[in-house]
């Protein structure tokens, strides 16, 4: 077995990372092997990977850049890269570089693939698999539900067990019913299955590393922590996931007032403010929903 497929299967067996995080790792991986084969002139081996230093990596994301690679994505890469010389050689072990700067541009949602990857970057940095579990958990639950942190954050055990809606307490005490996507139920599952917490009825689902409920600050730091490592906007926040959530569904065309009611709104106006998109895009919606218009 490569080096690469090694790894891949550390962090399938070992740290229970989705299939799409061990594809990518895995083929970062490979990606890395093959630069260095060409670039020192010979096979690698885990013990040349020590060997790796900053002017090496430097050079290997230059390679990958001349493929039209993006900021963001290099960011990405060089966490990946980072992670498999950790596995390959112990923690500290990749040198320190800094990575590439992404420009600040103008408020945006968060692409599909942003939210997955930095839902998944947070997991990978937590000190226990159990707590990268509930990360990842919480992170989608805001993706993939359009929960407010302090929403997901509230739920109990009374929720267990999942079915394919959650009963969500918002502002104002006010109750609302979301369906929970099977990815999502998933995830939370997964995490109840580590928690060396128990979870009962009246208990916090979701728990700190000491047992009692998470803190939101928890949330945001680690949110904080693996933006800057992939180089996405200040803007990338665990609201902006919410925000994501609403966008992404006006943007298939998603109607108003249902998007109130998933989003726990008291008024429209909110909704609309909220769920802002670019002019251009909101006018495709529209016209593809009045052909006349």
């Amino acid at each position: 077995m490569s080096l690469a497929a090694d790894y891949g299967a550390h962090l399938r067996r070992d740290r229970r990372r989705s299939a799409h995080t061990v594809r990518a790792y895995e083929a970062t991986a490979n990606r890395l092997l093959a630069f260095l084969a060409v670039h020192w002139g010979g096979p690698i081996d885990r013990a040349d990977l020590a060997r790796v230093n900053a002017a090496d990596l430097r050079a290997y994301l230059a390679h990958r850049r001349a493929d039209g690679l993006s900021n963001t994505s290099a960011a990405r890469e060089l966490s990946a890269v980072r992670g498999f010389l950790a596995w390959a050689n112990g923690e500290g072990a990749a040198p320190r570089l800094k990575g590439p700067r992404v420009k600040k541009g103008l408020p945006r949602p968060i692409s599909p693939d942003e939210a997955v990857s930095l839902a998944e970057e947070v997991a990978e940095g937590a000190r226990h698999e159990w707590v990268g579990a509930r990360d990842w958990a919480v992170l989608l639950l805001l993706y993939g539900a359009g929960l407010r942190i302090g929403e997901a954050i509230a739920l109990t055990g009374a929720a267990v067990p999942l079915g394919e809606t959650l009963v969500v307490t918002g502002k104002r005490d006010k109750t609302r019913i979301v369906p929970l996507l099977p990815q999502v139920r998933e995830a939370i599952e997964a995490y109840l299955a580590q928690c060396p917490w128990p979870i009962s009825r009246g208990t916090p689902l979701f728990r700190g590393v000491r047992g009692g409920p998470l803190s939101p600050g928890v949330v945001r730091v680690g949110v904080r922590a693996a933006r800057r490592r992939l180089g996405l906007s200040e803007r990338t926040t665990p609201h902006a996931l919410r925000h994501s959530f609403a966008t992404h569904l006006l943007g298939r065309g998603a109607d108003l007032r249902a998007l109130q009611e998933l989003l726990g709104h008291a008024s429209l106006s909110s909704t609309q403010v909220y769920t802002a998109v670019d002019a251009a895009h909101l006018l495709d919606v529209y016209r593809a929903a009045h052909p006349r218009g």
